[in-house]
């Protein structure tokens, strides 16, 4: 018998189709909605949905975190540097340096992390 081809983990996205990540996870008032895609010993994808308000206090990383703004305007702090990003942008958070996201206007993150 066949395996299931379209079997996923929890959060994945199926497999050889287009996906509209920012349609993917919805707003929640007063909140942080988060959705991991991957988690595996290489790294994680996860999409998050930063309500006005919200934030995830400065802590760090032993990899590189590469955020991809969806939808809205990001406020990350980046070793002590704030850093606006809006829909369309990139930033490369660096391993070890401590950082923390803040929601001046709600907005929605792809963050990739990369383990070596």
């Amino acid at each position: 018998m066949e395996s299931n081809r379209n079997s996923q983990k929890s959060g994945a996205l199926t497999p050889a189709q287009p996906h509209r990540l920012v349609s993917i996870i919805e707003y929640a008032e007063g909140s942080v909605v988060s959705r991991t895609l991957l988690n595996s010993k290489s790294g994680t994808i996860t999409l998050f949905a930063f309500d006005t308000g919200q934030e995830l206090s400065e802590h760090s990383a032993p990899y590189d975190a590469f955020v991809q703004v969806l939808d809205g305007e990001a406020e990350l702090i980046i070793g002590g540097k704030r850093v606006v990003a809006g829909a369309g942008d990139t930033v490369v958070m660096p391993a070890n340096i401590p950082h923390a996201v803040h929601a001046a206007k709600r907005f929605k993150m792809l963050l990739t992390m990369i383990r070596d």
